[in-house]
């Protein structure tokens, strides 16, 4: 709800835990639900709005307000429910399809039309190939620089420069390939290669009864 003009796509699964005529049904509840969820957060705006406007000294409040009118700007696009049946492998490329075709859709996504220059995919197939690589480590980090470097020794890509480099990152960090954390401090240097590697660790650390499992350790 603070992205401008983001894109939802909500998706109910554990379709297999219910009857067929159970899943439509459902599916509009969720939908009524998350429609009551927008229509009470815009009510909710234009309360706080016009109470600030009636306060007896608004300028004091004129941060307040432009941060509540910014909040109110940010569109949000609810596209309809997928259910699917986590445990069949044809649900999820069902999923991966219906993904592909609203990302595409011009409408919702006016960059996706976009022309990236060749230096992109370049950089993009090099970092896949020492992803790939047999001397990478398994956890996928490494130094910023030193990737700089090992770019920078492909023919093709012997001027890449680090500004550029970043512009890159970002796409890649966009598109999901890479994960880069540049806005925080200690991660700026940082690049992860592999993010799969951080989806598990965040598996082992953030679980259900986390805090009771540690506390049960002598």
């Amino acid at each position: 709800m603070r992205v401008p003009n983001s894109v939802v796509l909500p998706v109910g699964t554990h379709v297999d835990c219910c009857r067929e005529e159970e899943v439509e049904e459902k599916r509009q509840d969720i939908m009524a639900k998350i429609r009551a969820m927008l229509a009470e957060r815009k009510s909710n705006l234009a309360h706080f709005m016009d109470n600030l406007e009636g306060s007896e000294e608004p300028e004091f409040y004129v941060d307040q307000w432009e941060r509540l009118k910014e909040m109110e700007s940010c569109t949000l696009t609810i596209l309809n429910l997928v259910a699917v049946n986590c445990t069949d492998h044809r649900d999820i490329k069902k999923l991966e399809a219906t993904i592909l075709q609203h990302v595409k859709n011009e409408e919702l996504f006016p960059e996706v039309v976009r022309v990236l220059p060749p230096v992109y995919r370049q950089v993009e197939a090099a970092i896949i190939d020492i992803a790939q690589s047999e001397e990478m480590a398994g956890h996928g980090m490494m130094d910023l620089q030193y990737l700089l470097s090992k770019l920078s020794r492909c023919q093709h890509l012997a001027n890449l420069g680090r500004e550029l480099l970043q512009d890159i990152l970002r796409y890649l960090h966009r598109v999901g390939l890479v994960v880069w954390y540049e806005e925080i401090k200690h991660l700026e240097s940082t690049v992860f290669l592999q993010p799969t590697f951080l989806i598990t660790m965040f598996k082992l650390l953030v679980r259900y009864h986390l805090v009771q499992q540690l506390e049960s350790i002598s």
